[in-house]
């Protein structure tokens, strides 16, 4: 009998073991805890790939705002050119270029016959100048005194001329329009495109001139506009 209850107890402690041992291998393997141990992991990830996607797009933004801020700017800019006059070379004027100066131009001198004699003065630009003869009538006086400053007297005129190459003006001057004996001599005669030249040319006349209120004829591209007569 006593045999009996010794192995019944020794069951009951290997049974007792056996449920303790199975409940420490399932709380080991519970689901919950395998849940927990993956939920202390996720956050770190997440936090990973959300970093990563901010600055993705903080570095993205700046560059297409740049992007669009520049093709803006450029239309901008590229309009403003197409519309704005900015050659330095036309002289402030729209439409055509610079205007002569007396120095952009060469000059000859001959005696005529008709009209009781005249002298024409052809005008030419210089080699690889191309100006603009905007002003009608040229500037044209004998010597330094106001008696010796020609008047215009409207023949002729066209406005503005343009030369270069072989293109020519001409004027015509009268340097004596009175039938008196009086008058001054003069060799020479001061030509300028402007009264207010700083650079006016002194021509040598073909033959020593007598000089009593002196007449000039517009610029004209026809030489027989350019004979100076009284009306």
């Amino acid at each position: 009998m006593r045999s009996r209850l010794a192995a019944r107890s020794a069951r009951l402690v290997l049974a007792a073991a056996a449920v303790t041992a199975l409940a420490a291998t399932t709380t080991a393997c519970n689901p919950d805890d395998v849940a927990d141990a993956g939920s202390s992991t996720a956050p770190s990830a997440v936090a990973s790939a959300g970093s990563g996607g901010s600055d993705s797009s903080s570095s993205d933004s700046p560059s297409t705002s740049g992007s669009s801020t520049g093709g803006s700017s450029t239309g901008g800019s590229k309009s403003s050119g197409s519309t704005d006059k900015t050659d330095s070379g036309d002289g402030g004027k729209s439409g055509y270029g610079q205007s002569c100066g007396t120095n952009d131009l060469d000059f000859t001198v001959t005696s005529e016959s008709q009209a009781g004699g005249y002298y024409l003065v052809t005008a030419k630009a210089k080699s690889g100048i191309t100006c603009y003869l905007d002003i009608n009538t040229p500037s044209v006086s004998f010597g330094s005194g106001a008696d010796g400053v020609a008047s215009p007297v409207g023949q002729g005129g066209e406005d503005p001329i343009k030369l270069t190459g072989s293109t020519v003006a001409y004027t015509g001057i009268n340097p004596k329009t009175t039938n008196s004996n009086a008058g001054k001599e003069f060799e020479n005669v001061i030509i300028a495109t402007t009264d207010d030249d700083p650079n006016p040319a002194e021509l040598k006349l073909p033959d020593t001139a007598n000089v009593d209120k002196p007449i000039v004829t517009n610029w004209a591209t026809n030489r027989a506009e350019a004979v100076p007569v009284i009306v």
